[in-house]
């Protein structure tokens, strides 16, 4: 009996060390001068909680219920800025428009703060151990506003308000001589929302998770155009290692016109 109680006393040590360890993750925001921290427990407790139900999260790959609160009261109004970066907890940094979640308000796509509830923990994401929590950027009716696949990070650690990646870093923009309407000037921004989080370009981005796409070399100069198109659309078809991380970009998640634009602005970049 003795036993038995010292085996459960521990278990509820173990048990409480947990729970507090997931409310000791903290989601920053910085807007501005004003930066603030919410626990996981202070973003349950609002009013504006509430059950979402996602019916094909990107991350999972199937559908997914979460609790969650509304991302845009939680800024608090961004004067000045038209971007969130989104940084997670690997080093993936989203670039979003402000605009993209404004519209949230008016019809569009709507971003949530998904939750993980110290309680009910959410399942491993596919070929990793970890989940999505313990903060997850989430969208209901993503197809409204065209939100893209990397536009969902996941272990989100903070998001600021900043500029525009082409006011921050100028060295993404195209040549002011390319057309309107160049398919070159369409991949800058195909770029900026599918590559730009995880590949920095002529050392411009904030992303960490993969290598430099315009230096030392641009992939267009060391790949053909076939190998470049199936790198993306299926990276583990061409080469793996133990820590390959980038997914497979399908028809969902990168059109294939959005893909001729992408190939295009990596060959204009090559050349300046």
């Amino acid at each position: 009996m003795r036993a038995l109680s010292i085996m459960l006393l521990l278990a509820g040590i173990v048990a409480g060390m947990n729970v507090a360890h997931a409310e000791d993750h903290v989601l920053t925001l910085s807007i501005g001068p004003v930066t603030r921290q919410f626990t996981a427990a202070q973003l349950l407790a609002r009013a504006d909680a509430t059950e979402l139900s996602v019916p094909a999260d990107v991350s999972y790959g199937r559908p997914m219920k979460y609790r969650a609160v509304p991302l845009l009261p939680l800024l608090g109004g961004v004067a000045a800025f038209d971007t969130l970066e989104a940084r997670a907890a690997d080093g993936f940094v989203s670039q979003i428009p402000l605009s993209l979640v404004e519209k949230g308000g008016s019809g569009g796509s709507k971003a949530w703060v998904a939750i993980e509830e110290p309680t009910a923990s959410w399942p491993a994401l596919p070929g990793k151990s970890a989940s999505a929590g313990p903060f997850y950027l989430v969208w209901e009716d993503p197809q409204r506003s065209d939100v893209g696949s990397e536009q969902w990070p996941y272990q989100l650690a903070s998001v600021t308000a900043v500029e525009s990646p082409a006011h921050r870093w100028p060295q993404i923009v195209v040549d002011a001589s390319v057309a309107a309407d160049a398919p070159a000037r369409r991949g800058q921004a195909v770029y900026t929302t599918q590559c730009l989080p995880c590949h920095r370009m002529k050392g411009a981005g904030a992303g960490e998770m993969g290598p430099d796409l315009g230096k030392p070399m641009n992939p267009v100069q060391y790949l053909s155009a076939k190998g470049l198109r199936e790198l993306i659309r299926n990276p583990a078809g061409v080469r793996t290692w133990p820590q390959q991380q980038m997914p497979a970009f399908d028809e969902t998640m990168l059109r294939e016109p959005d893909l001729d634009a992408l190939v295009a602005y990596l060959a204009h970049m090559a050349t300046r």
